[in-house]
């Protein structure tokens, strides 16, 4: 019983390690229009703010999910103890 648990807790242990290397590249991906956008632009305050603005977009959209997600499963452990 506990080696099929521990084989399949080391099976989903890689594929979220790929998953976050798919997701860094995706960033990369989301990142490099932006980025190559103000070194077109010359580095002008405004293209430095778009750019800022459309990263900050970007990191939001992943890092919100997260947090609510953390907070979710806190809010259900809870509930499960009690």
């Amino acid at each position: 019983m506990f080696g099929s648990l521990s084989t399949f807790l080391f099976a989903s242990l890689k594929v979220g390690a790929v998953l976050m290397v798919f997701n860094e590249i995706r960033g990369l991906i989301l990142a490099a229009p932006i980025i190559y956008g103000m070194y077109q632009a010359g580095g002008s305050l405004m293209a430095l703010w778009l750019g800022f603005s459309s990263l900050a977009g970007i990191a939001i959209s992943v890092i919100v999910p997260i947090i609510v997600a953390k907070r979710l499963n806190r809010l259900v452990a809870a509930r499960a103890a009690a």
